[in-house]
Parts: C-alpha cells; sequence; structure tokens
C-alpha cells in the first residue's frame, strides 16, 4: 500500500510539478513531495529541546518549571505542547500552510503533533479542534485546523467536534484579559455532542493563549476533566 502511494506522488509531481514550501527547489521524491518539503528545509526545522513551561509549553529562559506569565496567571487547561517559534522561517511555514494552502504541510504538522502525543502518552485523549471563527470556510474555503485534524484521525485518533464559535472582535489588538473577555460566550459547546473527559485541544499558534483558556474552560464547565492542548507554533 505504502509503495502504492509513493508511485502515485511520483506521478502526479511528473505531471504537475511541486515545489518546497520553504525554499522553492524541486521535490524529488516520494517524501519530499508528501510532506510539501525539501530533505534540507525539512531538517532544519527543530523543535527546541531543553526546559518547558508546564503550563504553556514555552521554552524556559531563567525561570524554573513554569514561566512569569503563566505564574500571573489562572488557567483552565492543564498542559500545552507548542512546537515551533513563530518567527522566521517557522512563520513562513505557517503563512504557506494557512493562506497559500500548501495541503501536503499537513502531512508534516501531523507527524510531529503524533511525536508529542505519543511521548507524552495522551493516546487516550481525544482530539477537538478550536472551532473556526463564523463564516471562515465560506470565505476561504477550508479550516487549517480542521484539516489538520482530520490528517491525525487517520492513524484511528477520536476526534471530537463539541465546539462552536460565534461572531466577536477582532483579537489582534486586544491584551490577554480583553482577548478572554472577548471570546466569552463566543465560544460554547454544542449541547448535542458531549465534551470529552480527557480532551486535547489543537491549535495552529499559541500567542497570550486566551482561545486556549476559553476552550479549556468550556470544555470543564461541560463534563471534561482534564484539557491538554497542542499548538504547531508559539509567540
Amino acid at each position: 500500500m505504502h509503495m502504492r502511494q509513493n508511485i502515485l506522488l511520483l506521478i502526479k509531481n511528473y505531471l504537475f510539478p511541486s515545489d518546497c514550501a520553504l525554499c522553492n527547489d524541486n521535490l524529488l521524491n516520494a517524501d519530499e513531495i508528501k510532506y510539501g518539503l525539501c530533505m534540507n528545509c525539512k531538517e532544519s526545522l527543530v523543535y527546541i529541546e531543553g526546559e518547558r513551561c508546564n503550563k504553556c509549553g514555552k521554552p524556559l529562559v531563567s525561570e524554573i518549571n513554569t514561566c512569569l506569565s503563566c505564574r500571573k496567571s489562572e488557567v483552565s487547561y492543564d498542559r500545552i505542547w507548542a512546537l515551533f517559534p513563530y518567527t522566521g522561517k517557522y512563520k513562513e511555514l505557517l503563512t504557506k500552510y494557512k493562506f497559500l494552502k500548501k495541503l501536503p504541510l499537513a502531512e508534516y504538522f501531523a507527524e510531529k503533533i503524533l511525536d508529542i502525543i505519543n511521548k507524552a502518552e495522551l493516546n487516550d485523549a481525544i482530539i477537538v479542534p478550536v472551532p473556526p471563527r463564523p463564516g471562515k470556510k465560506k470565505e476561504t474555503g477550508w479550516d487549517q485546523v480542521d484539516y489538520l485534524v482530520k490528517k491525525l484521525k487517520k492513524p484511528a485518533k477520536s476526534v471530537c467536534r463539541c465546539l462552536k464559535r460565534k461572531k466577536s472582535s477582532i483579537q489582534k489588538e486586544l491584551n490577554r484579559e480583553e482577548r478572554i473577555e472577548n471570546l466569552k460566550g463566543r465560544i460554547y459547546c454544542n449541547k448535542n455532542i458531549q465534551a470529552p473527559k480527557t480532551a486535547l485541544v489543537i491549535d495552529d499558534v499559541f500567542t497570550t493563549g486566551s482561545t486556549m483558556e476559553v476552550c479549556a474552560s468550556v470544555l470543564k464547565q461541560n463534563g471534561a476533566e482534564k484539557v491538554y492542548g497542542i499548538c504547531l507554533f508559539y509567540d
């Protein structure tokens, strides 16, 4: 089956040549085509090892266990894992995926998320995607988080789309407290879908943590006992 998929990828690439999402070089083999990244660029994307905050998952500089920001804030989520910094080539990677629809990158992101799930022993957690803003799918034709979650579902991971979202003000210019207040009552749980006891919320970028906080709070208000999260990038 794997060999057949590789052959189909190579045939597709021969007819419709694809290039690396970062360096724009031609992709030469089935693995490169699958992930949308040449081997050199793929190997240059490094998860920063070392001490991470035991709440938000961002790298610690001089703090121990918990970053200063998380010490100052009460949070509803139990633990977040964040993969890459939202800067430089990593920021470009999300731009190519989210706005230019370089869909093979979802395969790369999914693989990294599954690594975290396995290492953190979260295999029994039910995946909950962060809900898109109303009208987004109609405007853009897709939702990058939901598409990624579908890739995670392939290895038979359970997915619960219990969270919904109402229209709210633009978050960009707001601070953490204002963002949380802006989202209160705007993210809610579908009454017809039971929130999982152990939830794993998936999102693309962790900035102030407000979206994760509101999602976790809503899930716990609706029966979740543990809420974890994985974000592709942290800012």
